[in-house]
């Protein structure tokens, strides 16, 4: 992978996406107008625009299909019955709310440009997700996690001085799996123990790390990364085999891999891990909008979701132990 950072998260979905092949003119060109207001307006991730514009173009391929070659023709009735078609193509609710999303940001888009006189989606509703608990680490799993990592970086190889300092670092901060990849030697200030991390939208953050982290850092710096660094590695803080940005797709698998060396503990990856460091923070006394901000969370709601997986382990605690449960 270049150099390029990568943040975000993959919004990908669990079917196939139509692209702007088959679209009138028309629609072609109306999709690279928002395609690139989506780059240099917004400054979205490069996966996060391909996502965005699968969804739009499969909008606009619906349009088509109804006989509308008109943005202006696009209503509300057209957005319902596009949802409509993918719920009875077997989507899920989670991709179909997220489908809506991409609709009214789009929609939105139209009438803030004036090629709509109104915005046909302001009130396009969203199926209800069904909230499910992510699975977390125990303390301990979390810790024979990286212990793992560890004892098979003993022998001081950059792989395993990188895989040490990447799961230490996932787990001291809870940041994304993109913005761990895309971390540069210069976010991190050994000093004050935070790392400069920037999230969705290059929304720039700054996180604190533990004592633990910082060690498997420093020797990362010291006798990783000088030993896997080539000409083109540019500032990258992690690199892969050949020298370039870690891949996230390599601490994905990194992730699984020593996940299985622990006994008992869930199959998670990166953002496994991420629930995990946000659960043991709010189990430790962390206040939820401290929380909040380390995760990088626009909305209070989202990180709301972790204090319902402190409160159902509270509870099966209580059901295992209470004798009058």
């Amino acid at each position: 992978m270049g150099d390029t950072r990568a943040t975000g998260p993959d919004p990908g979905g669990d079917e196939d996406r139509s692209g702007a092949a088959g679209l009138g003119e028309g629609f072609v060109r109306l999709l690279g107008d928002y395609e690139r207001h989506l780059v240099s307006e917004r400054d979205l991730a490069p996966h996060t625009v391909r996502a965005y514009l699968g969804d739009v173009a499969g909008l606009l391929d619906h349009c088509g299909r109804l006989g509308i070659d008109d943005v202006t023709e696009l209503d509300l009735r057209t957005l319902r019955s596009w949802l409509a078609k993918l719920q009875t193509t077997g989507r899920s609710r989670t991709t179909i709310a997220r489908r809506a999303t991409a609709a009214r940001v789009f929609t939105a888009w139209l009438h803030r440009t004036g090629r709509v006189p109104a915005d046909p989606g302001a009130a396009l509703g969203s199926p209800k997700k069904h909230k499910t608990l992510p699975p977390v680490l125990r303390t301990d799993e979390a810790e024979a996690l990286i212990r793992s990592a560890a004892d098979l970086a003993d022998d001081g190889t950059p792989v395993g001085l990188r895989d040490v300092a990447m799961l230490e670092l996932l787990y001291a901060t809870g940041i994304r799996v993109g913005e761990l990849a895309g971390l540069d030697v210069d976010d991190v200030d050994a000093e004050r123990r935070v790392v400069r991390v920037f999230g969705k939208g290059r929304k720039e953050r700054s996180v604190p790390y533990g004592t633990p982290a910082a060690r498997a850092l420093d020797r990362w710096l010291a006798n990783g990364r000088p030993s896997l660094r080539v000409d083109g590695s540019g500032p990258a803080l992690f690199l892969g085999v050949r020298g370039r940005r870690i891949d996230q797709r390599a601490v994905r698998e990194l992730v699984h891999r020593r996940i299985a060396d622990v006994p008992g503990a869930p199959d998670i990856g990166p953002h496994g891990l991420r629930h995990t460091a946000a659960t043991h923070l709010l189990e430790g006394g962390a206040d939820l909008r401290s929380v909040q901000e380390l995760l990088g969370h626009a909305s209070l709601a989202t990180t709301q979701l972790y204090t319902h997986v402190t409160t159902d382990r509270l509870r099966r605690a209580y059901q295992q132990a209470h004798p009058r449960a």
